[in-house]
């Protein structure tokens, strides 16, 4: 099973995505982990994490949160913003998946 983390700000918007990237994922059939926690547990959620996903409004963080991946082989992506915006999960489930590829 594969982990997907979605930091943000605070965690309240990303985690209506979450519950639609867990939606397209059982249509799917994919067996994933998704949750969203506010950016400040990072280092608390990347040793588990498969591929950590950032929400537009704290891209600015990519560059500091991927050197602290790097050393674990980890992933870190951001999310575009009209996916997030218009918060299509299986836009940005589809993505994760090939960035975990």
């Amino acid at each position: 099973m594969k982990n997907i983390v979605l930091c943000c700000a605070a965690g309240m918007s990303t985690s209506m995505l979450v519950q639609r990237m867990k939606d397209a994922a059982q249509k799917k059939g994919v067996e994933v982990s998704i949750k969203a926690v506010p950016v400040a547990e990072f280092k608390d959620n990347i040793a588990t994490a498969d591929i950590v996903l950032l929400g537009p409004q704290v891209k600015y963080e990519l560059a500091n949160l991927q050197m602290q991946a790097d050393p674990l082989g980890k992933k870190v992506a951001v999310i575009d913003m009209m996916d997030y915006g218009m918060m299509k999960g299986d836009v940005v489930l589809e993505k994760a998946l090939k960035l975990m590829e």
